[in-house]
Formats: C-alpha cells, sequence, structure tokens
C-alpha cells in the first residue's frame, strides 16, 4: 500500500492499524535544537481521545505516546523522530460477522477490489484511529511554529444545526464536550445526539480551524498553492467530504465588489486588509491574515440500522454494524483538523525558509 507520507520538506509517515498492537509515526525534517518531551504531545492526544463523554465510541485507549528516537537530552537531534502508541481495548470479535460483508459507506468494498483483501477489525488502516498519529505530530509541529502562531478549532454545525456566530467565543470551546464557541447551541447538539445514539444512528458535522499569527508568504503560486495542501491535508481526514476555505462556497454567490479584501496601510505603514473573504491566503501565498479553513464530515458509516449490501462472494444481504462507534465523528475530527493545520503550515515555513532565507 502507497501513499503513508505526506509533506515536502517535513514529512509524516504513519503506520498501523485500528486492531493490530500498535500505531506509530515517522516525521523527518525537524531542525534540530527543539525542546520536545511525550508530555508536549500527550497533552493533544488528550483532546482526541475516545471515551471522553458518552457522545464518543465507549473505546478505552489511553493513548500514552512515547518517543522512540529524534530525541537527546530533552531537545530534537534533526534525526527522523519516532513515535508509538499502544492499542490496549480492541475488541477484534465485534467485527467477526461482518467479516464477509461491505459495510455501506466503508472503504471495505473499495479496498477489496484493489489489494484483494481488506482487514475488517474496524476498517485495519482505513479507520480513524490512523488519526491519533497525526495529532502526535501535529504537536511537533505546533513547535516549529512556535507560540507566534495559533491554530484553533471548533465544530460550528452538527446536523442540520449550525451556531450562532454572533455568540462566538473561542473559551467556550474547551467547557463543553463538542468544541462548541457558542454556549447555546451545546443544548441543542446533546439533544440531537442523545436521540440518535439511542436509535443506533449517527449524524455529520462541520468543522472550523483557524491559524492565527501566520506571516506573509508562505506557499507558492501554482502546483505549490498552500491552500491546495491545507485543503489536501484536511481531505485525507477520514469520513471528511469538502473542504473549503475562507467564503468558500458562499464566494459564488458574491460580487466582485462584495468577495474583494480591500487594503489600506495602519499607522506604521503596513498593509492591513479590511475583511478576509480569501481565508488568508492569496494567490496560494499566505497574506498574513487569519487562515480560515472549514470541512464537513459525514455521518458515521457504522450504524444499527440494517443497511443493503453484498458480500465478498457476490450475494446480497443486509448488514448493521455493532460495536462502539462515535454517533458524530466530527467531534473529535476538532483536534485532527488543528493537527492538519499545524502539519501544513510547519512544511510550508520550512520550505520558505529553504527558498527565502
Amino acid at each position: 500500500m502507497s501513499h503513508n507520507t505526506f509533506g515536502h520538506v517535513w514529512k509524516v509517515t504513519t503506520w498501523g492499524e485500528s486492531h493490530g498492537p500498535a500505531i506509530g509515526c515517522v516525521i523527518d525534517g525537524t531542525p534540530p535544537g527543539i525542546a520536545l518531551s511525550e508530555q508536549d504531545i500527550q497533552v493533544y492526544l488528550d483532546q482526541r481521545r475516545p471515551g471522553q463523554s458518552k457522545y464518543t465510541t465507549a473505546r478505552q485507549e489511553p493513548d500514552q505516546v512515547k518517543i522512540l528516537s529524534g530525541v537527546f537530552e530533552g531537545k530534537t537531534t534533526g534525526t527522523p523522530i519516532h513515535l508509538q502508541i499502544q492499542n490496549v481495548d480492541a475488541r477484534s470479535k465485534d467485527y467477526s460477522d461482518i467479516a464477509e460483508n461491505y459495510r455501506p459507506g466503508h472503504a471495505d468494498y473499495t479496498y477489496d477490489a484493489k489489494y484483494g483483501f481488506r482487514d475488517y477489525r474496524g476498517g485495519g488502516r482505513s479507520s480513524a484511529r490512523e488519526t491519533a498519529m497525526r495529532v502526535a505530530a501535529g504537536a511537533i509541529a505546533r513547535k516549529i511554529l512556535s507560540d507566534d502562531i495559533s491554530i484553533r478549532g471548533a465544530l460550528v454545525q452538527i446536523g442540520p444545526n449550525k451556531i450562532n456566530r454572533d455568540n462566538w467565543d473561542w473559551s467556550q470551546t474547551s467547557e463543553n464536550p463538542f468544541w462548541s464557541p457558542d454556549a447555546e447551541s451545546v443544548a441543542v447538539w446533546s439533544d440531537h445526539l442523545d436521540e440518535l445514539r439511542k436509535s443506533g444512528s449517527s449524524t455529520g458535522a462541520v468543522i472550523e480551524v483557524v491559524a492565527s499569527g501566520v506571516p506573509v508568504g508562505l506557499g507558492a503560486p501554482i502546483y505549490g498553492k498552500l491552500d491546495t495542501d491545507l485543503a489536501a491535508g484536511m481531505m485525507s481526514i477520514n469520513a471528511v467530504k469538502g473542504v473549503e476555505m475562507g467564503n468558500g462556497f458562499e464566494a459564488a454567490s458574491l460580487t466582485g465588489e462584495d468577495n474583494a479584501d480591500e487594503m489600506r496601510l495602519d499607522e506604521d505603514g503596513n498593509a492591513i486588509f479590511l475583511s478576509n473573504n480569501a481565508g488568508g491566503v492569496l494567490g496560494g501565498i499566505s497574506s498574513g491574515q487569519d487562515i480560515v479553513v472549514r470541512f464537513a464530515v459525514k455521518p458515521t458509516s457504522s450504524i444499527l440500522t440494517p443497511r443493503k449490501t453484498i458480500t465478498r462472494s457476490g450475494e446480497e444481504t443486509e448488514v448493521s454494524t455493532r460495536g462502539r462507534h462515535d454517533p458524530c465523528v466530527g467531534i473529535r475530527a476538532v483536534p485532527v483538523g488543528e493537527a492538519m493545520m499545524a502539519c501544513i503550515l510547519a512544511d510550508h515555513l520550512l520550505l520558505h525558509r529553504a527558498q527565502c532565507g
């Protein structure tokens, strides 16, 4: 299986399966001399960790990360950093009754058609369990970016229920289990998910990730666009079916006058923008404004309601997926989206330094 690596000069390769003994990643290209400990990584893994509320999967994984190489006396050495997490709560028997059935909405059929085999235990390599290593890599990426750049994510929609943007308060994202910046949305989302959870169904969500403090100049025109890599990074997250930046698809309904980000000079003669419809990227290059990315996550495909499908041997049947699943995978996708933003920005920051000094 190819394509387990992303990045240009700062590269991340992930490995492992959902129900294997462990998952991990190897990170190549980290500059030497950066202070790094396991706790620096663990704090972000704890945000993504399953089993923290009734609205996420009940699988109990401590996700304790181990640094196996690339760090000496508390600092990066410039050599590959190898991270590993043990899987401790896999229940492969939960999937034994669907070993021969393709689950609608999953990668079962396409994997089997391409490779001639599949790991039916939670999806194997295609499982969202892999994203734990992206979060771990993202913690190191934040170290490269330094505190000058902040990255924050929030859930802005669950099912048909959107937040009220007039109530946006970043501090609220750490005060509720949904990463919602709108305190009033919490009760609505709770009721909606309770109904779905009890019925064994699921729903989708929209996540917004904002990076502040990004300098002007990251990215390159044509094939090295910053927004191209951001879109690809977000789209590579499990269950993501749509990505937009700035106004996104809403830009299609605007006029040129409305969509233009007008410019002026501040008191020191520096360029400032009067709006941020472009989402912080112009011509593939960061403008110095907040980079704003949103991505849509489909409903969890593993549901109790029987769905029509076929078997590996070519018979028509129905399947319902039991086990431990998120009624809304978008909840735990917030720290994953933050991590991918950090990884892409770190890669482009190092690329920029290499070309422009």
